[in-house]
């Protein structure tokens, strides 16, 4: 995202542009008026990362255009990000200009914040850490009150914690969520907490038991999870497993079960063609079970034939889509069965492309 192309003036224009491109792509399944989400014009991205530009003694942030990936963009402040990572910034670089063994060979710097005031950062380095290095970053930590990672090959080293807890309002609900470094979180707050109320508006009268896919950190598992009488969520990263389980203690979530499975071996059990050994241990008895709906927030490749052919099955299909292009191609594999109830964009990524969009399927009777 070229720097110069954020002008908040632009904005709804370029909001304009990417929601006409979504209602011509769709324009054959009968769309319903999707209801439209807009992002905080600035202020709005909780991640950030930048590559370090050394010149001399000197280190700056930069970015790289696509159209000139070799020549640095070096950046002073970085308008998208919230006021948390803003502020951040020129302090951490201070220290890094102000101390050798913070600066010498570092290659990237991640920064992760929270709505809430925590932040961490993960300082990336083409050179082994040591003890000196640990002990600045110590220092570095104490002084700017956050959460550093130290990142090389074969290297992590963690001063703090690795993770940072956020807290979102929904509906009069506050929903607790761990945010892990290196996995996956959404980016933009505002925009996360739109689409947590649309989803829990879609189902709301749906009632019976959720089935969940590529869950992640549990982000919506513990926004749905009040609406249905049980909830089966299922993801294959350890780590995302890790924050979800996290999340549902933290909700107070009893009405929840969470496996470590692909979306693959998912349909594979409920079509009993495998026993899971992973389903038996938490006497997870798929006969017990009572599916209404199917929530599915897949990679940008979308949904695979295996999950396709399950997902025919189901009364309520909730899709959250970060490539209208696959999810296009989905929605034509599901047309024969299911038609398209509600629908609504979600601006992501401001400035930029891409746009994160959802419908509500319903399968015909």
């Amino acid at each position: 995202m070229p720097l110069s192309r954020i002008d908040p003036s632009r904005y709804p224009a370029l909001l304009a542009e990417k929601t006409d491109a979504f209602r011509r792509a769709f324009a054959g399944f009968n769309l319903p008026a999707p209801q439209i989400f807009a992002s905080p014009h600035l202020g709005y991205r909780m991640r950030a990362e930048f590559r370090m530009w050394h010149e001399g003694r000197r280190v700056s942030y930069a970015m790289f255009s696509p159209a000139d990936p070799r020549r640095p963009v070096t950046v002073q402040d970085f308008p998208p990000a919230i006021e948390t990572i803003r502020n951040l910034m020129p302090k951490l670089r201070e220290h890094l200009l102000a101390d050798d063994i913070l600066r010498a060979r570092i290659f990237q710097t991640e920064f992760l914040a929270t709505r809430q005031g925590e932040a961490l950062a993960t300082l990336i380095y083409h050179r082994p850490l040591d003890a000196q290095w640990e002990e600045s970053a110590r220092r570095l930590a104490d002084s700017l009150g956050i959460h550093i990672i130290g990142r090389s090959r074969g290297q992590k080293i963690v001063i703090g914690r690795d993770f940072l807890e956020e807290e979102i309002e929904v509906d009069g609900l506050r929903l607790r969520t761990r945010q892990v470094e290196g996995g996956f979180s959404q980016p933009n707050g505002e925009v996360n907490r739109a689409m947590l109320g649309w989803v829990r508006k879609q189902a709301a009268m749906l009632g019976g038991d959720l089935l969940e896919l590529y869950c992640g950190n549990g982000n919506f598992t513990v926004a749905l999870a009040p609406l249905f009488n049980k909830v089966l969520a299922t993801e294959l990263s350890k780590t995302s497993v890790a924050a979800a389980r996290w999340g549902l203690q933290a909700n107070s979530l009893n009405n929840v079960a969470l496996a470590r499975m692909a979306s693959f071996e998912v349909s594979s059990a409920l079509a009993r063609e495998r026993v899971f050994r992973r389903l038996q241990e938490q006497n997870i008895n798929l006969d017990d079970w009572h599916f209404t709906t199917l929530f599915v927030d897949p990679p940008r490749a979308g949904l695979d034939a295996d999950t396709l052919n399950l997902a025919r099955s189901f009364c309520n299909i909730l899709y959250i889509s970060c490539n209208p292009n696959t999810l296009r191609e989905n929605i034509t594999q599901l047309s024969s069965t299911h038609t398209i109830a509600a629908a609504a964009i979600f601006d992501q990524f401001p400035y930029t492309e891409h746009l994160e969009a959802g419908v509500m399927l319903v399968r015909d009777k």
